[in-house]
């Protein structure tokens, strides 16, 4: 940096002449080179041998050098007319400030390229570990050897080949004889090749293995006016099912006189003379025959019992959330029921044959053996008469008077009986848990009567005695007497929620928990309270009004709750969300108005 003046005389103003030096320029040079990645770039440090610093902390670390004026400059600055000294010096200031301010720059520049080189290399080792060079080299060094080892096999076999041919050469007469013959084979084959494939070829391509293609279904989202239509398909699709059902019950019913008469003798007559399996073959084909006339436009009803038309509601388009919600409902409850029904019956038919109850099993592996024996031992034309003589009395005549009959049924009708006792998969576990009780409340009430128990005591009072709720024994948690315990309806409780009207509080407005009725309390266990202050017991006697209630008036429906009034509380309390609410409102109410008529008795005397 060289500073110099221009001192005229008579001119008051003073002109500072700057020039830059070379290291500058050369800086500017190589920054130029390197910046946005260039090539050079790999010439600087690695960031991890860069000082960890920012822009600023190596602006205020690292002091900035001044230029130092040769004596020859100092000289130059100095203005014996004086007034110029001043300007001279801030032109020396701005040029350093330029020169810091472009320092900084290419100290940025720097850091930029040296991330950049470190972020690179960070994405070159992450490849490099990925990609796996070394097992990749190491696989395919194992397949050369393994591509040497198999052709060193072809050669040996090729050359066995040829040893095996040279010592079976047959002698040259004989071999050209077979030349001839094997070029009238060789012109004879491609033609019977062609000639098959052109015959054959497409039911050989038929047998062709293929890999299976496993296609994924896409799931539809859930739809109240999908799932209703698709309750309406099943019902269409098993209208003809149903229907045969039906006409099959009327036939045994005897519902037309004539009709069941005349299938009762064409039947006996055709199992007697050996065409039976004949005539159900005629009936179907007889069946096929009206459904297509039927279906080109003839008005045919071959039905036993009149079929009944439905009146079919046209779908609406604009439903509110409530006829919405009232359909998905009653949707929900029909398939409810008839996927319960169908898993009542596969559930029957499993524990049939996995011997749940033996001597249900017992009497179907008597009758296979039966079975399997008349057939090894005696004709089928006499199996076949015997069967088709049974099945058409059971079904036309025997049928018949067990359904008049429902005691005489009870008692000797063998397959109704066996199906009405086979037990489903919750009869079962209702059963054994009832079991599990049974003996735990046998081996406690004996233990305590061996004990503790006073001379005279009832099975009744003993029961009462140690029946207990998840958190002890109830009469404990309530703080009643020993007798009160819960009816046999609620022995288990309902479950439920509290909604007292007259607390303020969130906590204390609603509690979660068990509901019980005994003989004269009502009685509500909370399930988070350590004590017994949460609980809540209301005498029976003070009740002044029950009633069903519906907590949300928007929902549809009779709701879920019960509203019990007492002179304690300004506002009913509301037991809500109750599962069993018709159940439990009637245990209460038939128990309310006893105590009431026995109070009300009681007083008239």
């Amino acid at each position: 940096m060289r500073v110099g003046s221009d001192l005229r005389a008579g001119d008051p103003d003073r002109h500072v002449k700057v020039k830059q030096r070379g290291s500058v320029l050369n800086m500017l040079r190589r920054l130029d080179k390197i910046r946005f990645r260039g090539h050079k770039r790999d010439d600087f440090l690695d960031l991890a041998e860069s000082p960890n610093a920012s822009d600023t902390e190596c602006g205020d670390e690292i002091p900035l050098k001044i230029p130092r004026t040769s004596p020859r400059d100092s000289e130059e600055l100095r203005d014996p007319a004086g007034p110029g000294t001043l300007i001279m010096a801030a032109g020396v200031q701005d040029f350093s400030r330029t020169e810091f301010d472009r320092l900084n720059e290419i100290k940025g520049h720097l850091e930029i390229a040296l991330l950049e080189k470190h972020f690179l290399q960070e994405e070159l080792r992450k490849l490099r570990e990925e990609t796996n060079s070394e097992m990749l080299r190491q696989e395919l060094d194992r397949e050369r050897q393994r591509r040497i080892e198999l052709e060193q096999k072809i050669q040996e076999v090729l050359k066995a080949r040829t040893e095996e041919q040279s010592a079976q050469q047959p002698p040259k007469g004989q071999a050209q004889v077979n030349n001839g013959a094997d070029r009238r084979s060789q012109g004879l084959c491609p033609r019977v090749q062609k000639w098959f494939y052109e015959r054959f070829g497409e039911y050989v391509e038929d047998f062709r293995f293929q890999p299976e293609e496993s296609a994924v279904e896409t799931e539809e989202p859930l739809s109240a006016r999908r799932l209703t239509e698709n309750m309406r398909r099943l019902k269409r699709g098993a209208k003809p099912v149903t229907s045969f059902v039906k006409n099959l019950s009327a036939l045994s019913d005897w519902y037309s006189v004539y009709t069941s008469a005349i299938a009762f003798t064409v039947y006996m007559n055709a199992v007697w003379h050996g065409w039976a399996i004949p005539m159900f073959l005629f009936l179907a084909i007889l069946r096929l025959s009206l459904n297509y006339l039927i279906a080109r436009g003839w008005r045919i009803q071959w039905s036993i019992v009149p079929e009944v038309s439905e009146a079919v509601e046209p779908p609406k388009e604009d439903l509110t959330v409530s006829e919405k919600f009232q359909l998905v409902l009653d949707v929900a409850q029909k398939a409810q029921n008839l996927f319960g029904k169908m898993a009542d019956i596969l559930e029957k038919i499993k524990n049939l044959f996995m011997w749940v109850q033996p001597e249900i099993t017992q009497k179907l592996y008597v009758a296979l053996w039966a079975a399997f024996l008349a057939s090894c031992f005696l004709p089928y034309r006499l199996v076949g008469l015997a069967v088709g003589l049974y099945a058409g009395i059971k079904f036309f005549l025997i049928d018949f008077i067990f359904k008049r009959c429902p005691r005489l049924r009870a008692k000797y009708d063998t397959p109704y009986i066996i199906w009405k006792s086979l037990p489903t998969d919750p009869q079962l576990k209702e059963r054994s848990s009832a079991a599990a009780v049974s003996r735990r409340l046998q081996t406690a009430s004996s233990r305590s009567y061996v004990s503790s128990a006073p001379a005279g005591l009832s099975k009744d009072e003993d029961a009462g005695r140690f029946h207990g709720t998840k958190k002890g024994n109830f009469h404990e948690i309530f703080n009643l007497t020993e007798n009160e315990r819960p009816l046999a309806v609620c022995e288990n409780g309902w479950r439920c929620c509290l909604i007292n009207r007259d607390r303020k509080m969130p906590t204390d407005y609603i509690r979660n928990g068990v509901l019980y009725v005994t003989e004269n309390y009502l009685c509500f266990e909370s399930s988070k309270s350590g004590s017994s202050k949460r609980n809540k017991v209301i005498k029976l006697v003070d009740i002044t009004d029950i009633q069903k209630y519906k907590v949300l008036s928007v929902l549809p429906g009779s709701g879920m709750g019960i509203a019990v009034s007492t002179p304690s509380t300004q506002k009913p309390l509301v037991f809500g969300a109750m599962v069993h609410r018709d159940e439990a409102f009637e245990t209460i109410f038939n128990q309310y108005m006893k105590i009431t008529a026995a109070a009300a008795s009681g007083s008239d005397s």
